[in-house]
């Protein structure tokens, strides 16, 4: 399954990586491909704790537009 996951330089230089839809998924990396490969490895920790604890993953994804 693809999760959407956004990635933005933080003050410090570091690319921070987080999947919206997973709240408290977020990982960060040196690099953007570092970030990358840590927040696979962050979602499916997450999927796997939320799995064991039954809580149900979103099955419906959507977007929105806004003025701006």
């Amino acid at each position: 399954m693809k999760y959407q996951v956004v990635i933005s330089l933080d003050e410090t230089g570091f690319y921070v990586a987080e999947c919206p839809v997973l709240p408290g998924c977020f990982s960060q990396g040196k690099s953007r491909k570092e970030a990358l490969e840590n927040i696979k490895e962050a979602i499916e920790l997450s999927i796997e704790t939320r799995k064991a604890k039954g809580i149900p993953l979103p099955d419906v994804y959507d977007y929105v537009e806004v003025a701006g």
